[in-house]
């Protein structure tokens, strides 16, 4: 009798345990849930405690630079497939990693798919994407250090957003393979030599040190290099060319902190990381120690000037063109006026910088659009906005036949808005019908955020923020 109750008793707690372990059981990672519109995260940094209230705010479902890209052209089904950091219908500021496209066949977009929730309001962990020689889609979704895990995720099927998979990646290091659980500022590029990302590790040693990694099958990966650990790290942004990729990055000055960020470098690899380089050739060792080496292009700690990186192009010629911001300090606000935007251009034989325009913030973005040899474009929120002096504005096209020696505003996009329009990314393999898209929020409170994207003439065209159908036709916005 005795045995009996002791076994009965066991049975009944081994239920109860698996009943409790069932019931706390954390949500599965990959959601693959629609969602019945498209609504971007609002996302704030730093208060600042003057009028402009942080220091930088808004609505971020494109951001940030260092995380690219957001949208890509597929000509096999002639759509346009993107991501973006959405937020919930209650909730503005509850971060979900969004997947959709533009068919250009039909002109209309379907309801988005729900990837994961990331379990945070920070859109530092905004996804990009990829896509495989096969047609699938990636989906790497980024941290904001190491306090949360990444993931990659693949679509089940290709060109189909409805059903992704969780993919547990490895990296190489030394005779073995670990798991690759955190990522942060994640770029991929994707071409005849399988996945290539550059993205920036945690304490690796410096606070922000900048990697790069390669992969034929997006499963397996190459160890990680370092690239630069100087000061406290770096950011980057990179870019892939014909026959190379490349990354430009600042830096931060080891006694100043983050907020200071200066100089201006670039290195390339031609051969998938084996063996990095100057933009002339020289052999580098890696990472980069020193803040005058080789790779750096222009000294702007001896000026005083803080460095905000856009976006990096090749040219025709395989060379690199450079986008980004130079200010003279980090709060927003008159004060660190002009926040002047510059491209530098190599030539062949040197590096030639030019100025673009100036904007209001130093989180103004937008990117390049290398159309022909007469025609570059930059499309980013460089008007004045409703929330002046804080991030984005009103957005405009401006057009150098000079390759960028020179530029004239070609047309504003917006005008007239209730919120500034922030964070400008062009599509890889660039439609015309699907140019750019970005994200719009109010810069200094919480806010509602709409999706938006462009095509190559400056017409702007708002996503449906609420769906009554399986897919829409985004709404043209005029000109007020």
């Amino acid at each position: 009798m005795k045995k009996l109750l002791g076994l009965t008793i066991l049975l009944l707690a081994t239920a109860l345990t698996n009943f409790v372990d069932f019931a706390v059981a954390e949500e599965p990672v990959t959601l693959n849930q629609k969602d019945d519109g498209y609504r971007g995260v609002w996302y704030m940094n730093q208060p600042s405690g003057d009028e402009y209230v942080y220091k930088y705010s808004g609505g971020l479902g494109t951001y940030c630079s260092k995380h690219k890209p957001f949208a890509i052209y597929c000509e096999q089904v002639n759509k346009t497939f993107f991501c973006f950091g959405g937020a919930t219908a209650d909730d503005n500021r509850k971060l979900l990693h969004m997947v959709s496209y533009f068919d250009h066949e039909t002109n209309t977009v379907p309801r988005p798919t729900i990837l994961l929730d990331k379990q945070t309001d920070d859109a530092h962990d905004n996804p990009v994407i990829s896509v495989d020689d096969e047609g699938h889609i990636w989906i790497f979704s980024t941290s904001h250090g190491l306090s949360r895990p990444s993931y990659i995720h693949r679509s089940k099927r290709p060109y189909d957003i409805n059903e992704f998979e969780l993919v547990e990646a490895t990296r190489s290091k030394g005779d073995d393979r670990t798991p690759i659980t955190n990522f942060s500022y994640m770029q991929m590029w994707h071409s005849g030599n399988g996945f290539q990302a550059f993205f920036t590790r945690y304490n690796y040693p410096a606070a922000r040190t900048i990697c790069f990694m390669s992969s034929v099958d997006g499963r397996e990966w190459s160890a990680w290099q370092k690239l630069a650990a100087i000061g406290q790290g770096h950011y980057q942004v990179s870019g892939i060319g014909a026959g190379k990729a490349g990354s430009m990055f600042n830096y931060h000055p080891q006694s100043k902190g983050l907020n200071w960020r200066t100089n201006l470098y670039y290195i390339e690899t031609a051969d998938n990381g084996d063996t990095w380089t100057t933009v002339d050739g020289k052999e580098l060792t890696l990472p980069l120690k020193d803040i005058h080496n080789k790779a750096l292009i222009h000294d702007y700690e001896a000026e005083g000037l803080n460095v905000y990186l856009k976006d990096l192009r090749y040219d025709t010629n395989d060379r690199p063109v450079l986008l980004y911001i130079t200010s003279k300090g980090y709060e927003s606000g008159p004060k660190n006026d002009p926040r002047t935007w510059m491209l530098a251009r190599w030539t062949g034989s040197e590096w030639k910088r030019s100025p673009i325009t100036t904007s209001d913030n130093n989180y103004d973005a937008g990117e390049l659009w290398l159309l022909d040899e007469d025609d570059w474009r930059v499309i980013g929120p460089t008007e004045k906005g409703p929330q002046p002096y804080n991030p984005g504005g009103e957005v405009a096209m401006w057009k150098s036949v000079d390759q960028g020696a020179t530029w004239s505003k070609l047309r504003q996009l917006t005008k007239g808005s209730d919120m500034n329009h922030t964070y400008i990314r062009r599509a890889l393999n660039t439609h015309p019908d699907f140019f750019a898209i970005w994200a719009d929020g109010h810069g200094r409170k919480p806010s509602h955020s709409h999706l938006y994207f462009s095509n190559a003439a400056g017409d702007v065209f708002q996503l449906p923020r609420t769906m009554e159908s399986e897919t829409a036709q985004p709404k043209r916005i005029e000109l007020k």
